[in-house]
């Protein structure tokens, strides 16, 4: 039986002990980021309430005014998500804001997640 733990404080414990082994594995249709740990097996759900997208400042210079027409946040994570989640990577965290940055090496992209609600899943 799966043993299921709603805190965020597990997220970062296991984080903290080993940040190379927790990595991005899906989105699913619910609006949750589903991370997972290869050293204790566990599966860290985020509900994300909101999602924000900022560029890196080289492609912010090189891109100029482009930013009024781009897409949200939440898009850019799922595009991210789908074309090249092994890139992308859990940067910082505060569960006192409910706070997520995650980054992507590929498109270099940080997105900010307010999290709504954070579920581990312990096998």
């Amino acid at each position: 039986m799966t043993q299921i733990i709603r805190s965020g404080a597990f997220l970062q414990q296991c984080w903290s002990v080993h940040p190379l082994c927790v990595t991005v594995k899906r989105m699913t249709d619910e609006r949750a980021v589903v991370l997972s740990c290869s050293s204790c097996k566990s599966a860290h759900y985020l509900t994300v309430a909101t999602v924000s997208s900022k560029a890196s400042s080289a492609q912010q210079i090189v891109g100029g005014n482009a930013l009024r027409d781009e897409p949200s946040g939440e898009d850019f994570l799922k595009a991210c998500v789908s074309t090249h989640q092994a890139s992308l990577t859990l940067r910082e965290m505060d569960v006192f804001q409910d706070l997520v940055r995650l980054r992507c090496a590929d498109c270099r992209r940080q997105y900010e997640l307010t999290v709504s609600a954070f579920e581990t899943r312990h096998k």
